[in-house]
């Protein structure tokens, strides 16, 4: 193929056929070749990222008719929950599963204004953030040309509490656990509390569960049963802290070159099962907490003084810490969108 185009343009330098002609054959072969695309993440298949994932994959590939063939690596096959980022940057893969609370901050602190317990109320007020507030957009924006990516489609994980295989019921019962730590904005928390902080990727959890070496973690709901974890775990303590959102993210330059109509696909179905994704998330949650129960656990809503000490730590304590982690002016930005 590639000779023939340039013995192609050597005709058209050549005066025998015209440029337009050209045209309209590099258009065909455009519109004739297959697009292969590796999607990496780290999810197990019974995990509902996971899940939308390969929704997503699978009604690219029917509506491509062909054209495009995107193959699913679930279970870090092929990278790890914090090597998705840099293996989509580095064209490794065409596309990953990232969750931004793990991968966004190294690249540019002020994301860490998701971790800021209680400022935003929803999965769409926490986006609108970065889509309509200027403060919000220049994060997203600077994120998006560093790591040389596109947004394809929302997969949020699931709003983040904790869980324990220790007694939890308030604030006090949480001094000395063994808690893992995933993200930077975690570990405040965790030392305003009196855990101890073990720095673990999520591959590695099942087993620091099985042999003792953790005993506490943050999690959304659906990620204790899609991993196992709660074969441990025996005791879950709300409320919510932030909204845990994650992504289909293209490497850039190569969707940059994608003949425009599956630029399109990819950016329609990742529209359509995003929302499906996010409209069942919170859903998923709660029915997971309910199996979680079913199964002998125990789920303790912090409420009256108990949710006021919570409280309390985390504005005292804890929101001071991660303010630290987030450009002053964006965290005002936030909280003023919020508020409004």
């Amino acid at each position: 193929m590639k000779l023939l185009k340039t013995g192609l343009k050597t005709l058209v330098a050549s005066g025998l056929i015209t440029a337009g002609a050209l045209s309209i054959f590099s258009s065909a072969t455009a519109q004739a070749q297959e697009f292969k695309a590796r999607l990496s993440v780290h999810w197990g298949p019974k995990h509902h990222s996971a899940i939308h994932t390969q929704m997503f994959a699978d009604e690219v590939n029917k509506r491509a008719n062909g054209r495009m063939q995107i193959d699913v690596f679930p279970s870090g096959q092929l990278f790890g929950i914090r090597e998705q980022l840099g293996a989509v940057t580095s064209k490794a893969v065409e596309m990953g599963g990232i969750i931004g609370v793990v991968s966004f901050p190294p690249i540019n602190k002020n994301y860490n204004v998701v971790s800021f317990t209680g400022l935003f109320d929803s999965y769409g007020e926490q986006r609108r953030f970065f889509t309509d507030d200027a403060a919000g957009k220049a994060v997203w924006g600077d994120i998006a040309k560093k790591s040389d990516t596109v947004l394809l489609m929302y997969n949020p994980v699931g709003p983040v509490m904790t869980f324990s295989t220790e007694k939890l019921n308030g604030i006090e019962s949480m001094a000395g656990l063994k808690a893992r730590a995933l993200i930077g904005a975690e570990r405040p928390m965790w030392e305003a509390l009196g855990a101890n902080t073990v720095s673990m990727p999520t591959r590695e959890v099942y087993s620091g569960l099985q042999t003792g070496l953790i005993n506490t973690i943050n999690s959304p709901p659906g990620s204790i049963r899609a991993f196992s974890w709660w074969e441990f775990l025996t005791y879950g303590q709300k409320p919510y802290q932030y909204y845990a959102d994650a992504y289909i993210l293209a490497n850039a330059t190569w969707f940059n070159g994608l003949p425009a109509d599956l630029q399109k696909l990819l950016m329609d179905v990742g529209a359509e099962v995003g929302k499906i994704s996010t409209d069942k998330i919170l859903q998923t949650g709660e029915e997971t907490l309910t199996e979680f129960q079913g199964r002998g656990g125990v789920v303790n809503t912090l409420e009256g003084d108990s949710l006021a000490a919570f409280d309390t730590l985390m504005t005292e304590k804890v929101q001071p810490k991660i303010a630290d982690k987030i450009d002053a002016s964006v965290l005002d930005a936030a909280k003023a969108f919020a508020a409004n």
